[in-house]
């Protein structure tokens, strides 16, 4: 077996680790192992919510920023 370091990872750190793996029952090597499988399974999450389709069309969004001017104006707030 070959011993390797990880940088910044802590005592703390590594002590949670091995705690995740006695409680799975798995060995060390096994448990970053998928760890590794599931992140590089992973897609980008901010792809996919910056790039979602619009929810509501470009006069309807105007609509909506004339109602809410109107609104702060009624109120007293700053438009």
């Amino acid at each position: 077996m070959e011993v390797r370091t990880i940088k910044g990872v802590g005592r703390d750190k590594w002590l949670k680790l091995k705690e995740i793996a006695a409680k799975k029952g798995v060995s060390m090597g096994d448990l970053l192992g998928s760890m590794i499988s599931d992140f590089s399974n992973r897609g980008d999450v901010w792809d996919e919510i910056l790039n979602v389709g619009r929810i509501i069309s470009n006069k309807e969004a105007e609509e909506l920023e004339s109602e809410i001017k109107n609104l702060r104006k009624e109120k007293g707030f700053r438009i």
